[in-house]
């Protein structure tokens, strides 16, 4: 699918478009009504929802859309943060949910939700890829990023060797990430973001035919992004 904007509207249709496919007529609309799981991209938190999790409640699904760990509001060290760490989290919150979810992850964390498939491919109803990152077994999302010629984002992310993160400077906020957005989105930017754990994004994932390849997946490529361009999508 491909669509324009980055946030709110995009995941939306798609999800719901995706949700809802190939079910059959009931009388009882808890068939219909699913979990989703949304996680963010990089320096955000769970934030980036705030538009997305009120439309898809009011249409009778159930959204969790979690901080992950040192980003938004969880207080976690960035420098004890490890890609292992948070997949063994996000899988646990998935094991309390009852049935499966549908799985959406965005910009670099598309890695992420690939390995909890391959960790949890029985709870996971389909993976959606939201201009993220769809890597191979043993790689990480870094392998992928220096592949991307025309992203813009690259000369305005400094890194701190001390805590081994990355964070992405305001300067560029609203040219790299937020261009179709209004002016609020980016003010309430310069607040929210931090800094993300490296080690997050270097780590390569362990996937197979057999655990991951048995989920569905979909991807949605967003044609105006310039943080993961279409070329890389």
């Amino acid at each position: 699918m491909r669509l324009k904007g980055i946030l709110g509207s995009c995941l939306l249709l798609a999800t719901v478009f995706f949700s809802s496919a190939g079910l059959p007529e009931s009388k009882d609309d808890t068939l219909k009504r699913k979990t989703f799981v949304l996680i963010h991209g990089s320096w955000h938190s769970a934030w980036n929802w705030y538009k997305v999790t009120p439309l898809l409640e009011k249409m009778g699904h159930r959204v969790i859309a979690p901080d992950l760990p040192a980003m938004g509001r969880d207080k976690t060290p960035v420098e004890d943060v490890r890609f292992d760490k948070t997949v063994k989290l996000l899988c646990e919150v998935i094991d309390q949910i009852k049935g499966k979810v549908v799985l959406v992850g965005h910009s670099k964390n598309g890695v992420l939700i690939s390995q909890i498939a391959e960790n949890r491919p029985e709870k996971i109803e389909k993976l959606v890829y939201l201009a993220a990152v769809l890597g191979k077994d043993g790689t990480s999302a870094v392998d992928y990023f220096k592949l991307d010629k025309n992203e813009i984002l690259g000369p305005h992310i400094i890194y701190d060797s001390l805590t081994n993160s990355s964070m992405l400077l305001p300067r560029i906020y609203k040219k790299g990430l937020y261009h179709d957005c209004t002016d609020e989105i980016t003010e309430m930017a310069k607040i929210i973001l931090g800094p993300e754990p490296r080690q997050t994004a270097t780590a390569k994932i362990s996937i197979s035919g057999k655990n991951y390849g048995s989920v569905p997946r979909y991807y949605i490529e967003c044609t105006e992004d310039r943080a993961i361009t279409p070329e890389l999508q």
